[in-house]
């Protein structure tokens, strides 16, 4: 039985149409009382909030406008209300409602017990429902601010670079017209932020839109570090991130637009700052519980370029193809593999074939960190450009192992291997007029993690050591590792640190970084690095 519908019936009948149709002043005065009891009903269960001011209104609105109907419609609804009340009477055992005479209505006693026992049901019911529609509620939303959420993360951090005697000084490491590093000698301190806010925005079960803004420039791809002291002059703000994501089917996932990583990697090729401005679709089929592997498939414009008489370079791009293995166990431990092939398309140089002209200065460089070998776009005129000597064609290996046999404490061990097959020396020497050094194109990464997997409450913890070596040409210096020997490649070295909880979702991070350059002029770098960081 529905209650709100017996009370809707009641009201109508009880308040308006039945003293119409009583028999007698004694029945009369009976249903005057039902009267009476109705209206206080209605009236206890709007002071007690079950029922609202509009919602009690709007009930007795309703009523009145029965009572305006025609008798034959009175009839009926008193006909309703008899069944109404014969349907009480079957639920609360009460007995049964005998046929009456038409234009008579017989009012059966309800105890006051079955009266309370309505109430408290009609109580429940409502309030279920002003729960669920959140009635009255001050801080409720429109529907579409419902299906969106915010996150965000804020980093205060210490630095300290210092560099051991014996260091070749700027003007040594620096090509003419570059200033790849500008301190070499001194050691130097000072103080960083890095703060970014998410949204996202859920569209369907299937399908949402993120967008993510960032301290740092437009200029810096893998860094979104604001240095402090500025003449507290105002911070830039950056779009980070934007893009849609889809899963239509659980083997199948699309990312589009500035996306985050979509490979199994490790900062040996990318900095962790690095977003990809493209295409991704992963495919992820399923062979058991334990066992699924992943096809990842991208394409991402690395610089557009616009050609014209005067401008013969062609637009940069990177191609990725990634295949991998995942294996998950019933504790939470896993294991994932994955082979690689990061492509890069027109990112080396070209050198302008006539003397004073610009149509291949836009194959010069972009975001170079350090450690690439290069070669003159323009060795003459005001800048000289510098262009990537090397085609890249990253292989890349990784592998991670997690065990949580120690649960919560996790114990993962990750490895990383690239090589660049792009690098031909011969090609380079036809293409640049020079001799190209010999290939120095490999790299490997190790590193050990015990801890818990993410810091989240007071107390937890993690310490971390790794080893890296990568030579000047395994990978695009621009986009690895702007931390390890302070961006680029060329350098070989360890890092040592640790993380720990000091509140909820609030962590101190220490890491060591020492590192020295693996050919060329010396060059060494220690790193120490102190993060207060927070997030939500």
């Amino acid at each position: 039985m529905n209650i709100k519908r017996t009370l809707s019936i009641f009201l109508v009948w009880g308040l308006i149409s039945a003293p119409a149709y009583a028999e007698d002043k004694e029945q009369k005065e009976q249903i005057e009382v039902m009267h009476q009891s109705i209206l206080n009903l209605v009236k206890q269960l709007t002071r007690k909030g079950v029922l609202t001011r509009e919602a009690a209104d709007k009930l007795m609105r309703e009523a009145e406008e029965s009572a305006a109907k025609s008798v034959a419609e009175q009839e009926a609804l008193a006909a309703s209300a008899a069944a109404a009340a014969s349907s009480v009477a079957a639920t609360y055992e009460l007995p049964a409602v005998e046929p009456v005479a038409p234009g008579v209505v017989r009012v059966p006693y309800i105890p006051e017990t079955v009266k309370n026992e309505i109430t408290e049901q009609i109580k429940h019911e409502v309030l279920a429902q002003a729960r669920g529609e959140r009635w009255g509620d001050p801080g409720s939303l429109p529907g579409w601010l419902k299906r969106i959420s915010f996150n965000g993360d804020f980093r205060l951090r210490y630095q300290r670079d210092s560099f051991p005697a014996g260091n070749a000084t700027p003007a040594e490491y620096n090509p003419a017209g570059l200033t790849l590093i500008s301190n070499t000698t001194d050691t130097h301190n000072y103080l960083r932020v890095q703060a970014r806010l998410g949204m996202k925005a859920k569209l369907s079960d299937q399908t949402y839109t993120a967008f993510r803004f960032s301290s740092g420039t437009t200029t810096n791809q893998v860094s979104t570090n604001q240095t402090l002291g500025t003449g507290f002059n105002k911070s830039s703000l950056v779009l980070d991130r934007a893009f849609i994501h889809s899963d239509p089917y659980p083997w199948l996932a699309f990312d589009g637009g500035k996306i985050p990583n979509p490979w199994l990697s490790t900062d040996l090729v990318w900095d962790s700052d690095v977003n990809f401005e493209g295409l991704a679709t992963q495919f992820n089929p399923r062979f058991s519980d334990s066992w699924r592997s992943f096809l990842t498939l991208g394409a991402f414009p690395y610089q557009n370029i616009e050609r014209s008489d005067s401008v013969l370079a062609h637009s940069k791009w990177l191609y990725g193809s990634q295949l991998g293995l995942v294996w998950a166990a019933p504790d939470s431990s896993n294991a994932q593999l994955g082979v690689a092939l990061y492509r890069f398309s027109r990112v080396e140089g070209t050198v302008n074939d006539t003397l004073g002209s610009q149509y291949y200065d836009k194959t010069a460089a972009q975001g170079m960190q350090k450690g690439n070998h290069l070669m003159y776009v323009n060795a003459v005129g005001d800048p000289v450009l510098y262009g990537i000597a090397s085609k890249f064609k990253e292989l890349s290996i990784t592998a991670k192992m997690d065990s949580a046999a120690f649960d919560p404490i996790h114990v993962v061990l990750t490895g990383d291997y690239v090589k660049n097959l792009g690098y031909d020396q011969t090609e380079i020497a036809n293409r640049t007029g020079l001799a190209a050094p010999p290939p120095k194109v490999k790299g490997h990464a190790v590193s050990l993690m015990v801890g818990v997997p993410k810091i989240v409450r007071s107390g937890e913890w993690q310490a971390r050591i790794a080893y890296k070596y990568l030579e000047a040409d395994a990978v695009l210096d621009a986009l690895t590792d702007s931390d390890f020997h302070l961006g680029g490649t060329n350098a070989k070295g360890f890092i040592v640190g640790g993380s720990y909880g000091v509140d909820d979702n609030t962590w101190l991070n220490l890491r060591w970084y020492s590192t020295d350059q693996i050919d060329g002029v010396p060059l060494a770098i220690d790193t120490l690095q102190l993060d207060l960081n927070a997030r939500f």
